[in-house]
């Protein structure tokens, strides 16, 4: 069976989870359920990044011990994917004794083989950011626009200059592990400098401690390198040989644009000194803002998660995300653009047609489902959709993929209004089977974006004992006889 391997960052526990984290673990979600509907094994890992100056600051600030504002946090986060179907296969925590060993272990493995070297770091930090500042960055952080703190401090550095060339190469080799194309312009530009060597340690006590041999007071391991090495001990590194060597390397690995030094130099620099297989994309996404400005609690323009499911449904907050602007761009949300795209999409279109064609086949048919007939333009619109939705799915083009799927619902309801079954000609009877039968195959297409919509089309229309995978889009599946049930609107209409 091929395999399929994808990550989401793992998230800060310094603050509540936010639209960010949703919009990339939503994508990653999608693409596993995706990938387990083509019939492949699949491995989804999250979690959660615990360890930091930050994480230490936060907790203070809450007059907390850092692993109790963690395990409060690691609740929220896990509530919430709980609420969004998230349907991961491993949630790791940093402060896992596995994870730690493997950090440990790793940093010894580049100290004794010339990696990693001693010396002192004298340069500028944000504290806010965990980010060390490079030279031409000046004292402004890049990422936040905070004003960085100016250190000097004895520390362990990694050779990543020793890698760059290495680095060049490689992407001049494998085109496809830097996505989208835009940001390859900024790898570029990265690399087109000298690469400093990255300090690997810092004075902060809640941290991973240094390996034995090299063990120091006060200094841990920097948070970064800790975190990026999850994606190693989430899939069994030194500790699950089978399943290590059974998925790595990742697939697909899922960040925002704001962390693209880390996974597209840092990364693949710190596999290429362990003589890892790279992985085969690492794809950046860009950001949720509003009113054009990146979201912040200070500035008040946060979007809460939790609020919106509960007052629109987590299937809406899922679509959304997806649908209204291409996977890899900015976006501005503001929840009436939210309102249109779920009144459009959702309401109006799909559960409308669905509304629409079960009261007709409840009046008219005593709720079973006819005998088939032609099934027509329907079919053939849904017959030639998998390859489309490969292709789309294959450059993780989200947008696309639904914009396709939404020529099939216009075109569904269009041949419901034309045929006109209410007027129970001769031919109304395989009208309304070839909707049933559509209605069945969008929802196995909807179903990774919708999970609960999906479930509940299949329900109402009776749809049960059916194959699974691709075996279920063969037009035809829907036994006549099967019992259409009523139910309030799939997506109530936002007044």
């Amino acid at each position: 069976m091929e395999k399929f391997y994808l990550t989401t960052p793992i998230y800060y526990v310094n603050a509540q989870p936010h639209i960010g984290h949703v919009y990339t673990t939503v994508a990653a979600d999608v693409l596993a359920r995706w990938h387990k509907f083509l019939g492949k094994e699949v491995f989804f890992l999250t979690g959660t990044d615990e360890h930091g100056s930050k994480i230490a600051a936060a907790a203070a600030e809450a007059n907390l011990h850092p692993k109790d504002l963690a395990d409060s946090m690691v609740l929220r986060y896990q509530k919430l994917w709980k609420l969004l179907k998230i349907k991961f296969d491993r949630f790791i925590r940093t402060t896992e004794p596995e994870h730690e060993e493997v950090v440990r272990t790793v940093f010894s493995k580049l100290y004794r083989q010339g990696d990693i070297y001693q010396g002192t770091y004298t340069g500028f930090y944000c504290f806010f950011c965990e980010y060390y500042l490079a030279p031409g960055d000046g004292t402004i952080c890049p990422d936040c626009g905070r004003t960085a703190k100016k250190l000097s401090e004895k520390t362990y550095f990694f050779r990543l200059s020793r890698y760059q060339e290495r680095l060049i190469d490689f992407f001049a080799r494998h085109p496809d592990f830097i996505q989208p194309d835009q940001v390859k312009e900024e790898v570029n530009n990265l690399l087109s400098s000298s690469l400093p060597d990255l300090s690997l340690t810092r004075r902060c006590d809640w941290g991973i401690s240094l390996p034995e041999e090299i063990s120091e007071e006060g200094i841990t391991i920097y948070v970064w390198f800790d975190a990026l090495l999850n994606y190693l001990s989430g899939v069994g590194y030194q500790r699950d040989d089978n399943t290590f060597q059974r998925f790595w390397p990742p697939d697909v690995q899922l960040i925002g644009k704001d962390i693209i030094r880390f996974h597209h130099i840092i990364w693949p620099a710190i596999l290429m000194a362990l003589q890892l297989p790279l992985p085969k994309r690492v794809f950046a996404h860009g950001w949720w803002l509003t009113g054009g400005e990146k979201m912040s609690k200070s500035k008040g323009n946060v979007i809460e998660p939790f609020t919106f499911c509960e007052k629109y449904g987590a299937d809406a907050l899922r679509y959304f995300l997806l649908a209204e602007v291409p996977f890899g761009l900015d976006g501005d949300f503001t929840e009436t653009a939210f309102q249109k795209r779920y009144n459009s999409d959702l309401a109006n279109d799909l559960g409308n047609l669905i509304h629409r064609f079960s009261n007709l086949i409840r009046n008219q048919f005593g709720g079973k489902v006819p005998e088939p007939g032609d099934g027509g333009i329907l079919a053939k619109k849904v017959s030639s959709l998998l390859p489309k939705l490969e292709e789309k799915m294959d450059r993780i083009d989200f947008f696309g993929y639904l914009e396709s799927l939404r020529e099939v619902i216009t075109a569904a309801n269009r041949y419901l209004d034309e045929e006109a079954p209410w007027r129970k000609g001769e031919n109304s009877a395989q009208v309304l089977y070839n909707l049933v039968e559509v209605s069945r195959i969008l929802s196995l297409y909807l179903e990774p974006f919708l999970p609960h919509a999906a479930v509940e089309i299949q329900k109402r229309l009776g749809l049960t004992e059916l194959p699974s995978g691709k075996e279920a889009l063969k037009w035809g599946l829907t036994k006549p006889g099967s019992q259409v049930t009523e139910g309030p609107p799939l997506f109530p209409r936002i007044k």
